[in-house]
């Protein structure tokens, strides 16, 4: 191999569950530490490979994603150096990637470039989240002081562009959960499946993932459920925005922290790193999907896809030769998706998760894809002859960064991403107008959180086709209860528009 190939030389994880021996209320910049000492430890030790990184670049935290966000117990102000604090490192360079759960998978693509250019030798990627934490303690009217000021340079890289135009907030749908659940049902209306059937079709798709979270230490939640128990609202199993009951869903609450250790191979000899620690990247991708409202086909990502076989094209192997899968697993149709676009059979023996996915390992805010690559990493050390695919999402099915990994050496290849970035925005967008008159429906969710339900749907005016974003009367439960009633997929509608703007439902005609 080549001096300037990429390697991941080291992973390391850690985590901790509220009510289990020796839970200490660790903050983030405490799990990310203790995750990149494991990873420094898992490649040759703290005290031969601290002194020599040059980077670190961090996930930034679900709790400070945003300008206006305030962490409720303080935070690091430079959060890639109070971790370097920890394991005794001084690195050139301090890295604070955007908001989105593609970032693990876009940093190791971005710096396994710069190694590849001899711009970077070693480089530790890392990120955490304490969400489980900082509730419970907040709950019991407890609190921690975890503000640290840590001197030196940092390349804050921002909040990132936005991700969804104001139609849809405006119009109740403001969260991940219910923008998400607008995506799953359009695919349930292409697919032309009843409520029912379509809920046990995410049972069967998410079921095998609690078993592997079973089998994960670091798993949030190690419960084993069938498809029928994760599909079958209950008490315990909530219907939180239809067409998701709880345990579908990402799980928030979680203390995990995960980072990645990236070298040269010359690097990697002049240290001393053992070959059997080396795992390198065959191929990747990164792209970015259009804005939810302007995409021809809300039950389909394909920016995503086409990042997935760009990446398998620059590792020179097929899908039929992918042993190990992580896709992304926010939601149900983040994984029918890339299913449903590369033409997966549901019955594919292949395990789709090697954590548990989001909603039983845990959703650990945007870093999940650092613990994915961190699994695929010691799976694929025992078994060298396998490659692995870790598919990383952020936002709304937004944007998308793919690897492709093996034990098996291959020459480092490159790989450019702006042939395909140019392509997806090359694409058509339907037109958007304000819902003021008659529709069909292409989509909708019922967001339950509330102390009363709200009905978000999307449509085609029949004057003209645009597109046009709708809501349900907060005051008047009258439209949403027939909502839940009877089928929206396919039902005609009257909007009208309020004094404040927003696109009232006030007529709702099923579809025969």
């Amino acid at each position: 191999m080549d001096d300037n190939t990429p390697i991941i030389i080291g992973v390391g994880e850690a985590s901790e569950r509220i009510a289990t021996p020796g839970y200490e209320a660790l903050s983030p910049a405490d799990l990310a530490g203790r995750a990149a000492a494991a990873a420094l430890d898992d490649a040759l030790g703290i005290a031969a490979l601290a002194p020599h990184i040059g980077v670190i670049a961090a996930i930034r935290q679900f709790e400070v994603s945003g300008p206006n966000a305030i962490a409720p117990f303080g935070k690091a102000d430079n959060f890639p150096r109070a971790v370097a604090r920890r394991i005794g490192a001084d690195p050139a360079r301090a890295v604070l990637e955007p908001v989105g759960g593609q970032g693990p998978q876009h940093l190791v693509n971005e710096f396994a470039q710069a190694i590849g250019e001899r711009r970077e030798d070693l480089v530790l990627l890392c990120g955490s989240e304490a969400i489980s934490t900082i509730r419970h303690l907040t709950s019991r009217g407890e609190t921690r002081d975890w503000a640290e000021t840590v001197p030196g340079e940092l390349e804050d890289r921002g909040f990132g562009d936005p991700l969804t135009t104001p139609d849809l907030p405006r119009h109740g749908a403001r969260s991940a959960i219910s923008i998400y659940a607008l995506f799953e049902n359009a695919r349930r209306a292409r697919l032309k499946l009843g409520r029912e059937a379509y809920a046990l079709e995410m049972g069967r798709l998410f079921a095998p993932f609690t078993q592997v979270a079973a089998g994960n230490a670091h798993a949030m939640s190690r419960e084993v459920y069938s498809a029928e128990d994760l599909a079958t609202v209950t008490v315990s199993n909530r219907l939180t925005s239809d067409p998701f009951p709880r345990r579908l869903v990402a799980r928030d609450q979680a203390n995990q922290g995960a980072a990645v250790l990236l070298a040269s191979v010359g690097k990697a000899r002049a240290l001393g790193v053992p070959e059997d620690r080396w795992i390198y990247l065959h191929g990747g991708a990164d792209a970015r999907e259009r804005l939810p409202l302007e995409r021809a086909d809300l039950s389909r990502g394909p920016a995503s896809v086409l990042a997935v076989r760009q990446a398998l094209e620059t590792a020179g192997v097929g899908l039929h030769q992918i042993d190990l899968f992580d896709f992304y697993s926010c939601f149900p149709i983040a994984v029918f998706n890339i299913r449903d676009g590369l033409d997966m059979d549901a019955d594919d023996p292949r395990p789709l998760t090697v954590t548990g996915g989001l909603p039983y390992f845990g959703g650990a805010g945007n870093n999940y894809s650092m613990h994915a690559i961190a699994a695929m990493v010691r799976r694929l050390r025992d078994n060298p002859g396998q490659h692995g695919l870790v598919a990383a999402n952020g936002g709304f099915l937004s944007k998308y960064s793919v690897g492709v990994y093996s034990a098996r050496p291959a020459p480092w290849r490159g790989f450019d991403s702006r042939a395909l970035q140019a392509e997806v925005d090359a694409w058509a967008k339907p037109a958007v107008a304000p819902g003021d008159g008659e529709g069909v429906v292409e989509t909708y969710t019922i967001d339950y959180s509330g102390k009363s339900p709200v009905g978000t749907v999307i449509g085609r005016l029949m004057d003209g086709g645009a597109r046009f974003v709708a809501m349900t009367d907060p005051e008047d439960p009258q439209i949403v209860h027939r909502m839940i009633a009877a089928e929206p997929l396919g039902a005609t509608v009257t909007a009208k528009l309020n004094a404040d703007g927003r696109a009232i439902l006030v007529g709702f005609v099923p579809a025969p």
